[in-house]
């Protein structure tokens, strides 16, 4: 069954008793103003743009006010959230694990304000945090690689230690152990979430190394790693759309953590109902949130039973994927 961002929204309510949590100072059903402060570019492809673009169809269909920022960095959180509040939006939203402390600190001050931060890892009073279970399509793919991969050898790529990272690299790993006991991941940390030649030195390491399937997972970083992924003749995953439609020609799979559909289902509970001081969690029973893509043509339909079969069993609760 297919969910609607609505059904989504009314899953959340009604998972947990929500009455004896504290709510947003938004009121429910009045104006929602909302503000998002995020890491990196509109365009970047992935995950700053998937966010920015929700903010259209949040002016759409839920009559919101929008604001954002972009490439908002960790000297300038503070004060780009504090001047959102002061503006009087009822929602300030910190997109990424990074403006966890920012948030914290600038919600003590706006208590009548609302707080969201993605792949957040506090919530309190005023504010909520929402997040995937990476662990899921991250076990996924490294089961596919396992089964794709001619050396043994596999890499992921990213950028900084924090949850979502640290939640995928696990993922992968038990993924790729799943399938095969033999072989080996190799993870590689850049430090930086959009050098393009990072990105792409990463991977040429990985490579050289005899790793044959890299997956890499920052932003605007990872063109660099797929270009030296075809320049070498490899294969790849995405992350965060169908990346197949791209890179055709490396692509094995996407690990498609939907931002639209996660924050638009924020946005429509703030507006309905308010968001409690609690986290969010999305997973792969909420495919508009979280899902694979397509697989490419090198594939073969046994892989794609197996990988259909995990997802069954991912969905009925048989196969638990806990994150770290």
């Amino acid at each position: 069954m297919t969910l609607t961002r609505r059904d989504m929204a009314a899953a959340l309510a009604a998972s947990v008793g929500l009455a004896a949590l504290p709510r947003s100072a938004h009121a429910a059903g009045g104006p929602l103003k909302v503000a998002i402060a995020l890491p990196g570019s509109i365009a970047d492809g992935g995950w700053s743009q998937s966010a920015f673009e929700v903010l259209a169809q949040a002016r759409t269909e839920l009559q919101a006010e929008t604001a954002y920022s972009e490439k908002v960095h960790q000297p300038q959180q503070v004060e780009v959230l504090s001047d959102y509040a002061r503006r009087g939006y009822n929602l300030v939203i910190g997109h990424g694990g990074e403006f966890q402390d920012a948030v914290d600190r600038v919600a003590a001050r706006f208590p009548k304000t609302s707080f969201l931060v993605t792949n957040g890892l506090r919530p309190s009073a005023n504010v909520a945090t929402a997040d995937f279970h990476f662990s899921q399509p991250a076990y996924l793919l490294g089961f596919l690689a396992a089964r794709m991969s001619k050396t043994g050898k596999v890499g992921i790529i990213a950028a900084q230690k924090f949850k979502f990272t640290n939640d995928s690299v696990a993922g992968f790993e038990a993924g790729f152990r799943a399938a095969r006991s033999d072989g080996q991941v190799v993870t590689t940390w850049t430090g930086d979430w959009d050098d393009v030649a990072k990105g792409k030195e990463a991977a040429v390491n990985q490579l050289a190394q005899g790793v044959d399937i890299v997956w890499p997972t920052m932003d605007s970083a990872t063109a660099g790693s797929l270009q030296a992924v075809r320049e070498k003749g490899a294969m790849a995953f995405g992350l965060y759309y169908d990346a197949v439609t791209k890179w055709p020609d490396i692509m094995l799979q996407s690990a498609i953590l939907d931002v639209r559909g996660l924050l638009f289902a924020m946005l429509a509970k703030a507006k309905a109902e308010g968001i409690a001081g609690r986290n969010y969690k999305f997973d792969i029973t909420m495919p508009e949130a979280v899902r694979l893509g397509s697989f490419g043509p090198k594939v073969p339909p046994g892989t794609v039973a197996e990988i259909a079969a995990l997802v069954a069993r991912m969905k009925s609760g048989q196969l638990a994927v806990q994150p770290v």
